[in-house]
């Protein structure tokens, strides 16, 4: 292993309270976001501190065990069988900010809401996800597309500095000048190389945004797919949106006309005056009769709401490719196989617009440097039981599979549910270095990751 590793000065290790199956709280501690998952571990341990965690890989590698660090759990299903595996929960939470030098430190646990809550009051705004509670370090680790993604790249290209455990047990920090291949590394690759106890954002002096979402009948799907893929293929980099098929269940926090019936949505955000905003989304936004229209000027912490995604843990499955320009035939073989008259038993299908700083590696960038194609789809559901899930998995295949002729033949691994290599998620020699990197860092594979990077 490298010996021009940076340490932490001060870190310590504490032998961590492990919880075992026969522990009457073993069941609740092992749940992860995504409900659907049944994952049973040998041991967890709640890592409060950076301490727990230093412990928590001691302890693994005294008992032969391997290590999987977990903040939230929404990409829970990706995680293969855990029972020769210690799961981390990290619990360490907190957000630093350095409103001066425009950082956020943050601890590995937090959730967006933290972090857009915590650089609200500066003026700031963050590359957060879009939805509320998903884990920052996850997100961020495996690329980041936020609603500011084609403005201002993947928040993975935005962090200046990792600090990690290490298999060794050593907590480290990382940043372009120390170990700068395993901080590519980290930036995109997910957790095979470490625990990641805190991380530094950069943050934008952004105080506005017109942001929101329209939403029309299924009816209007073939005209406004059409005008919107071919009006989001031009669109300046100042806006980043989403075209949803979706059908929302009957719940009371689900605004009236959207409730179990099946709608177009396109959602997103611009990075401009409200008139010259509404100006560039003029090519889409007028067609049809649309049913709601809530596009306004928000501060980006509302970002994270107007993706409507759920508001608690619910069981999930999805999967997703990316995929390049799409024609006529593309545009067809999308409607075709999630039917925008019925959706279920999707939730909602997505394209989620690329290209702008989404297409350009910046100087620096890390593993995941940029997204290929033109668009991302997405494919998730709420499985009701097994039946139902077999019947819903079976639909995300159908999805998935009819844009393969237009697949780049890579994926945003962020958005895949199905696990397994992490090869598929990287365009040409990436992969390849992801491994030299593991090889030097992580021989032996003692971390799971929710796509795997193989050491051979």
């Amino acid at each position: 292993m490298s010996t021009t590793v940076h340490r932490i000065a001060g870190a310590v290790r504490v032998r961590p309270d492990a919880i075992l199956p026969q522990h009457p709280a073993y069941d609740d501690a092992r749940l992860a976001w995504n409900l659907a998952v049944d994952q049973r571990p040998a041991a967890i341990v709640v890592a409060r501190t950076t301490a727990d965690v230093v412990g928590a890989v001691a302890l693994a590698a005294e008992r032969g065990l391997r290590v999987a660090a977990q903040g939230t759990g929404h990409l829970a299903s990706a995680l293969p069988d855990l029972e020769n595996a210690i799961l981390v929960k990290t619990a360490i939470g907190g957000v630093e900010v350095d409103p001066v030098a425009r950082v956020a430190r943050v601890g590995a646990g937090a959730v967006w809401r933290d972090v857009v809550d915590a650089v609200h009051p500066y003026g700031l705004a963050a590359l957060s996800g879009s939805s509320h509670d998903v884990g920052v370090l996850g997100y961020t680790l495996g690329g980041g597309a936020s609603w500011l993604a084609r403005a201002k790249g993947l928040s993975a290209n935005n962090v200046r500095a990792i600090e990690l455990v290490t298999a060794d047990a050593r907590l480290v920090r990382v940043d372009a000048d120390h170990e700068p291949e395993l901080f590519w590394a980290l930036r995109g690759g997910g957790g095979n190389f470490g625990v990641v106890t805190h991380i530094e954002l950069q943050l934008f002096p952004i105080a506005e945004v017109f942001a929101g979402m329209t939403v029309w009948p299924a009816s209007a799907a073939r005209e406004l797919l059409t005008a919107w893929a071919a009006w989001a293929t031009d669109a300046p980099d100042e806006v980043t949106t989403s075209f949803r098929l979706l059908r929302l269940p009957d719940l009371p926090d689900v605004p009236e006309p959207l409730r179990d019936v099946p709608v177009v949505v396109v959602d997103g955000a611009v990075l401009a005056e409200p008139a010259r905003a509404a100006e560039l989304l003029a090519g889409f936004r007028a067609v049809g009769e649309p049913l709601l229209d809530t596009w306004a000027t928000i501060p980006p912490k509302r970002l994270i709401e107007i993706h409507m995604d759920p508001p608690a843990p619910v069981p999930a499955d999805a999967d997703t490719t990316l995929v390049g320009e799409l024609d006529e035939a593309g545009l067809d073989a999308f409607l075709t196989a999630v039917d925008p008259d019925v959706v279920a038993p999707l939730l909602f299908a997505e394209l989620r617009q690329l290209g702008g700083a989404l297409g350009r590696v910046p100087e620096g960038a890390g593993a995941r440097g940029r997204f290929e194609g033109a668009f991302t789809v997405f494919a998730v559901g709420v499985p009701e039981g097994p039946e139902h899930a077999d019947l819903l998995a079976a639909r995300i295949d159908a999805v998935v599979d009819a844009m393969r002729p237009w697949s780049t033949g890579t994926a945003y691994l962020n958005f895949s549910d199905r696990g397994g290599s992490a090869e598929h998620g990287y365009g040409p020699g990436v992969y390849e270095r992801l491994q030299a990197v593991r090889r030097v860092w992580d021989p032996q594979e003692r971390f799971v990751g929710s796509h795997r990077i193989a050491t051979s």
